[in-house]
């Protein structure tokens, strides 16, 4: 397959159409490991799906040529903006109904972008040769999310420095206002979403400072006109005024006191602490075995084979003869793992996957 040559096709389409047929051009590049798999395009209009994939948001698929390159192209889109993902999937026919039932493979990637029916961008790799990590666009709004997820790993790495509760306490109420105040200025509700459902989301620890946030701070309101105003039908404005609803709905029942005895209070705390240690130990002997693997699907195919080969005590050196690179590519490819993995050096490599 000639990739210029449907791109080409697209665009004399486009010319020759009639104005008001808009059209909208999304195409990229998918890794060596995705080349035999399947690309899809999906339409998310539950914030709460943002990351995943699910079956009923999908809308397009297509293959990648012999070199990697798909597209997506066409007139169907609504002309209002929406949130709209990518995926690459190499799972089988005959696994997918296993590995998707939660939302969530291991044997994908994804991008999420916001766009209509006459955007037009390209998803070209980025540094290291990854893919899905870069977007080129002249839609202003369709990179935003990737600014965010920018923004999003600074926090994280703020509140890996020194895990204390001072530390965190500090961390959660600064990087609140700063991805409030970053989300207010790109002047996209859609993207402002993206910050909210991750601030919000309950299963995080930001969670509870959340709902003091709500309590006090007017921007959820500002954040609800602006949705409002710029997309006052749309799926999105309803779920996140009936989440607002909700959740203030919590904080009130919360401040609500009540007579029962003291010793009602006691007792229920004691269960309560029961059923939580129970939980924690079931808990704790799995969650590390978790992170651990997610931290590894973060990582590139090369970055994994260095970190294969450090977790068997090779040097650099050693290293460089065994995947073939010279010894300052190998130490790039270390700093990168470092970086992903929120460590600081091979000890700290070792005490978490050699456990």
């Amino acid at each position: 397959m000639i990739r210029g040559l449907p791109i080409a096709i697209f665009l004399l389409s486009a010319i020759c159409s009639p104005p008001l047929n808009a059209q909208y051009l999304f195409e990229g590049k998918v890794g060596p490991a995705f080349e035999e798999g399947t690309v899809y395009l999906s339409l998310v209009e539950d914030y709460r799906k943002l990351s995943g994939v699910y079956h009923e948001q999908i809308i397009a698929k297509t293959r990648p040529d012999s070199q990697g390159y798909f597209m997506f192209a066409g007139t169907n889109l609504p002309s209002e903006n929406k949130i709209y993902r990518i995926h690459a999937d190499i799972c089988e026919d005959t696994d997918q109904n296993v590995a998707h039932i939660t939302g969530h493979c291991p044997n994908s990637e994804e991008i999420l972008f916001v766009a209509n029916n006459t955007t037009t961008l390209e998803l070209p790799f980025g540094f290291e040769q990854e893919m899905f990590c870069k977007i080129v666009t002249r839609d202003r709004s369709a990179g935003t999310f990737l600014k965010i997820d920018s923004l999003k790993n600074d926090m994280r790495y703020a509140f890996m420095e020194y895990r204390s509760e001072a530390n965190r306490k500090v961390n959660t109420q600064k990087w609140f206002g700063i991805l409030q105040e970053y989300g207010a200025q790109l002047n996209e509700p859609l993207a402002e979403l993206y910050i909210y459902s991750f601030i919000s989301d309950r299963k995080s620890m930001l969670h509870s400072y959340y709902l003091t946030d709500l309590r006090n701070n007017e921007y959820y309101d500002q954040l609800l006109e602006r949705l409002q105003t710029a997309y006052p039908e749309a799926p999105y404005t309803k779920q996140f005024e009936a989440e607002l609803r909700s959740d203030r709905f919590l904080i009130s029942e919360a401040d609500i006191t009540t007579s029962l005895p003291w010793w009602v209070y006691l007792l229920g705390g004691v269960c309560l602490l029961s059923i939580l240690g129970n939980a924690y130990l079931f808990r704790r002997k799995n969650t590390q075995r978790l992170s651990q693997q997610q931290a590894r699907e973060r990582l590139s195919d090369q970055e994994e084979k260095v970190l294969q080969l450090i977790l068997n005590n090779k040097t650099n050196k050693e290293i460089a003869g065994e995947i073939f690179v010279s010894v300052s590519t190998v130490k790039t490819h270390i700093n990168n793992l470092y970086k992903k993995l929120g460590v600081r050096n091979r000890s700290e490599v070792k005490q978490r996957f050699q456990t």
